[in-house]
């Protein structure tokens, strides 16, 4: 995760624009990928975020799926702060056939 991808402000006061990159190994039991900005995870937890994107995931829905989850951080914000932070979100939905692929 970085917080300041190309943001020349934040760097000037200590925010370094090098991003933390974990790799795991995907397995067939993987059914999404989530990329989302510190504004999603402010408030929600990641089991939060997954029994949302869940419904979503099995009526093959990937925009709703962000729908309700940026809904949901907007919320929480407008509950905890006069400010809502950035909320960015990306989901991707697995075929779990690729993992029967041999390459």
């Amino acid at each position: 995760m970085s917080r300041s991808l190309g943001d020349q402000v934040a760097a000037r006061v200590g925010v370094i624009p090098e991003p933390e990159i974990l790799n795991f190994e995907l397995t067939h039991e993987d059914k999404f990928i989530v990329l989302a900005s510190d504004g999603v995870w402010e408030f929600l937890k990641n089991e939060d975020v997954i029994s949302m994107i869940i419904p979503f995931w099995e009526q093959d829905d990937p925009e709703g799926a962000c729908e309700r989850v940026i809904r949901a951080a907007t919320q929480r914000w407008r509950e905890e702060d006069e400010i809502v932070d950035d909320i960015t979100m990306i989901v991707v939905f697995l075929d779990s056939n690729i993992f029967e692929q041999q390459f």
